[in-house]
């Protein structure tokens, strides 16, 4: 079992950034894929960000893309996720998900990753 601890959110103002943090316990994840969903109060969980397995490849969201970058963290077992140039409809809850064996064209659907964490409030508000 991997449990995923995510860290970093809270309140930004427009235009800011945020790093959110996820830490994972259990197993080692260096060579699972890490990615990012978010939902919003009263909308469907979406995709944010991923890195497939050890191999680096990165995927983002169209609406997040050029503005949030993810990175693994192997010193630390998890994944990090900067967020830059931040605007109010990224206001989300966001939540880490770890897979050992996800394959690519279903990095984006939330129902076929196996670990969640619990999810950390970004907030992005004047």
């Amino acid at each position: 079992q991997v449990q995923l601890v995510e860290s970093g959110g809270g309140l930004v103002q427009p235009g800011g950034s945020l790093r959110l943090s996820c830490a994972a316990e259990g197993r080692t994840v260096s060579s699972y894929s890490m990615g990012w969903f978010r939902q919003a109060p009263g909308k469907e969980r979406e995709f944010v960000a991923a890195v497939f397995r050890s191999g680096g490849h990165l995927y983002y969201a169209d609406s997040v893309k050029g503005r949030f970058t993810i990175s693994r963290d192997n010193a630390k077992n998890g994944v990090n996720l900067q967020m830059n140039m931040l605007k109010p409809e990224d206001t989300a809850v966001y939540y880490c998900t770890a897979d050992r064996g996800i394959i690519l064209s279903s990095l984006r659907l939330g129902a076929q990753w196996d670990y969640w964490g619990q999810g950390t409030q970004v907030t992005v508000s004047p």
